[in-house]
C-alpha cells in the first residue's frame, strides 16, 4: 500500500480547502445560482491537477453542509437554499437571507404618495380618499430575487413614513422600529406566477408561489398592508403549538 509522505498530505490538504473554497464562493457570491451544474469530478481533478479522491472529499463535504446536491450519473448540483419564517412573527427577510448564507440586497423599485381607493380599502380597512403611500421592492439573495414586497401604509397612522427614504432602507424594519402595533394577520395562499412576477422572480410563468399578505394595527388603527411573493420552491413557513390546557 502506498502512503502519503507528510509533504504530499499537506499538498492534498491545501487543494481540499482550496476546491472547498472556490466552490462556496461561486455559490455564495450568486455566481453559480441554485440548479447549477457542477463541473463533474474528473474536470475538477484535471482544473486543480489533484486526484480525484481530494475533489470527491470535497464535494461530499459540500453535500453535507448542503450548498449542493449529489445525483448518481447526473454530477453535482447547486442546492436550492429554501428559507423558514415563522407563521406568528414580524420578521425581517434580511434575517431569512443571512440565515441562508447568502448576501442580502434590498431595491426599492416604486414609491407613489396618493390617495386610498375602495381596492385599497378592502385590504386595509380604511376610508376612500385616506392618504397613503405605496411601495413596491425586491429583495435580493445573491443574485437572485428572493421575494417581492408590495405595501401600501396609512399616512393617518404613519405621517412620518412621507418623509422616510425608503430607497435606503427596507419598510418593514422601520416600521417595526418607529410605529408600536397592537394587532396583526397574516393570510398565507400559494398562488400560480402571473408573466411580471414571474419575470421578477426569475420563475416560469404559472409556477407555484407562496404569498404572505399582513396587516397591522395599533390600537385598532390600520398601519400597513403589505404582500410578500416568494418562489414555492424556496420558502417554508413554520408555527410552533401548545396543547390547550383549558
Amino acid at each position: 500500500m502506498q502512503t502519503l509522505s507528510s509533504g504530499d498530505s499537506e499538498q492534498a490538504s491545501s487543494l481540499h480547502q482550496r476546491i472547498l473554497d472556490d466552490i462556496e464562493s461561486r455559490i455564495l457570491s450568486g455566481e453559480w445560482q441554485p440548479g447549477y451544474r457542477i463541473p463533474f469530478e474528473h474536470e475538477l481533478t484535471e482544473q486543480y491537477s489533484c486526484s480525484r479522491m481530494t475533489v470527491n472529499k470535497a464535494l461530499t463535504q459540500l453535500a453535507k453542509a448542503g450548498m449542493i446536491e449529489r445525483k448518481r450519473r447526473s454530477g453535482s448540483f447547486v442546492s436550492k437554499p429554501q428559507s423558514q419564517a415563522a407563521v406568528l412573527e414580524i420578521h425581517d427577510i434580511r434575517d431569512e437571507v443571512e440565515q441562508l448564507g447568502l448576501p442580502y440586497r434590498y431595491e426599492l423599485q416604486k414609491s407613489v404618495s396618493r390617495k386610498s381607493t375602495a381596492t385599497d380599502g378592502k385590504k386595509l380597512e380604511i376610508e376612500r380618499n385616506t392618504p397613503l403611500i405605496e411601495l413596491t421592492c425586491r429583495h435580493y439573495a445573491g443574485k437572485r430575487v428572493f421575494a417581492l414586497e408590495e405595501r401600501i401604509i396609512n399616512l393617518l397612522a404613519v405621517p412620518d413614513a412621507a418623509q422616510t427614504d425608503f430607497s435606503k432602507q427596507s419598510p418593514s424594519p422601520w416600521l417595526v422600529a418607529c410605529v408600536p402595533w397592537s394587532n396583526a394577520q397574516h393570510a398565507i395562499r400559494a398562488v400560480a406566477a402571473d408573466e411580471n412576477v414571474a419575470a421578477i422572480l426569475g420563475i416560469p410563468a404559472g409556477a407555484a408561489c407562496l404569498v404572505i399578505e399582513r396587516q397591522t394595527w395599533n390600537a385598532g388603527q390600520p398601519v400597513t398592508y403589505v404582500r410578500l411573493t416568494y418562489s414555492g420552491d424556496s420558502h417554508a413557513l413554520v408555527a410552533r403549538f401548545a396543547p390547550n390546557q383549558g
